[in-house]
């Protein structure tokens, strides 16, 4: 889907997505002290809110400027500041070294495409900050609920570990969620990766 398919896509309904935070993010996140934050692919910005009410200062990145309008009356409605940038994030390159957190939740890129960004997301991660990876996995495929049927835009949790060359990748695992469906639950498949870069002390 390109930019303007996703825009129709945010303008047909009040929330594609939930305005909760993902789950994995909540859990990933509890032990981080806040700092400054970069959701890459933000949506709606589900998980970029949930991370201003926590104090940290997010910026959140996508090339849907109707998703990002939605994110802001969002966090106005919350009473949190966001920042909001409407970019590709195949092409967009945020500072270098600039932020403790960077979050990439259910960008589904083919190669090269997919480590492009995961190279351009290591670079923004800050001496002693994370970066945190969430995504359908290509074992979702066939033995999962819902997410793309694509095999090309899927990966594993290997396959991202090792396109962050220079981070210490500190979980790489697969995780499992599960959906409510009309006939019942069902379980979905994802992959979290969560690396951190070296570096002075946070605090």
């Amino acid at each position: 889907m390109d930019r303007e398919d996703w825009n129709d896509r945010y303008r047909a309904t009040e929330l594609v997505w939930t305005a909760d935070a993902n789950r994995f993010v909540v859990a990933e996140v509890a032990d981080l002290p806040p700092g400054r934050a970069l959701d890459l692919a933000a949506g709606e910005g589900r998980n970029a809110i949930w991370l201003a009410e926590r104090g940290w200062r997010t910026s959140a990145v996508d090339f849907s400027d109707v998703a990002l309008d939605k994110a802001r009356a969002l966090a106005e409605s919350r009473g949190v500041s966001l920042e909001t940038i409407v970019a590709d994030v195949t092409t967009y390159e945020a500072a270098p070294g600039a932020y403790d957190l960077v979050l990439v939740a259910y960008l589904q890129l083919p190669e090269p495409a997919r480590s492009v960004v995961l190279r351009r997301a290591t670079d923004a991660v800050a001496p002693g900050g994370t970066l945190l990876v969430i995504a359908h996995d290509r074992s979702n495929l066939d033995g999962g609920y819902g997410g793309p049927q694509d095999p090309t835009v899927l990966a594993t949790p290997a396959q991202v570990a090792a396109a962050l060359t220079d981070l210490d990748v500190v979980t790489a695992e697969l995780v499992e969620r599960t959906v409510d469906t009309p006939d019942g639950p069902r379980v979905a498949v994802d992959h979290l990766v969560r690396a951190r870069r070296d570096g002075a002390d946070r605090g």
